[in-house]
């Protein structure tokens, strides 16, 4: 069998494994020559395997160069929503939903080779009893329970929650980040003066099979969030996320 063939065969067992519940968001999995004597291969298959499962956020590596936004110095997470990751920092943090309708986007549509059909969800974030700290605009798939959330609201006021409801897993996402002025509409909905720099950071994701899941461009103060970036590499083995 071709060491391509080899590869998959590995990483598909156990993405199998983690679909069945056999491995739990947590857990550690066997080291490179345990896994090596179960599927009769190379550790290097092994770890290409592992590379692959990584690149589909199957699982967390320690090690290659990542980033992450940090709140408060608290790493965020957006796969289990921010409203969930900021509350772990401590500090209590309520998002306000803008708007949910939907819109035609060719243009993203064209990006993430997608239907340009799709519902937007705007929220913004404030500290209680302080100020508004971020504004997302997200654009999702009009499909399922996401298309009803334009009558029904969101799924406990989250859309990560609603994105579940929708039969969506996000597997692999991409993300950029830059700096830049807040344009008069953006600063009259954070109470901000226009001009105001914020980091400005779109996330693309994707299920494991390619289906587009989200697209969304968030605004964050950056008096309250951080990029984190980390570099170097430990032999620690990989653990689900």
């Amino acid at each position: 069998m071709p060491v391509s063939s080899k590869r998959r065969l590995v990483a598909d067992a156990l993405r199998d494994a983690i679909a069945t519940g056999r491995y739990v968001p947590g857990d550690r999995l066997p080291g490179e020559h345990d896994l090596a004597e179960r599927y009769a291969v190379s550790r290097g298959t092994v770890r290409a395997a592992l590379a692959d499962l990584a690149d589909d956020e199957y699982i967390a590596t320690r090690g290659g160069i990542g980033s992450v936004v940090t709140f408060d110095g608290a790493a965020l997470d957006p796969r289990a929503g921010w409203a969930r990751s900021i509350a772990a920092s401590g500090t209590d943090v309520r998002a306000t939903t803008l708007r949910i309708e939907r819109v035609t986007d060719p243009e993203l549509g064209t990006l993430v080779d997608a239907d340009p059909a799709l519902v937007a969800v705007d929220r913004v974030r404030s500290v209680v009893d302080g100020p508004h700290v971020s504004y997302e605009r997200a654009l999702v798939p009009r499909i399922g329970r996401l298309d009803r959330a334009v009558q029904d609201g969101l799924v406990d006021g989250s859309l990560s929650a609603t994105i579940t409801a929708a039969g969506l897993v996000p597997a692999r996402a991409e993300q950029w980040v830059d700096v830049r002025p807040l344009d008069d509409a953006e600063a009259a909905v954070l109470g901000r003066a226009a001009g105001t720099p914020f980091l400005r950071s779109r996330r693309v994701s994707h299920t494991a099979d390619g289906r587009f899941v989200e697209a969304v461009d968030s605004l964050l103060d950056p008096e309250r969030f951080r990029i984190h970036m980390r570099f170097g590499r430990t032999t620690e083995q990989g653990t689900l996320r």
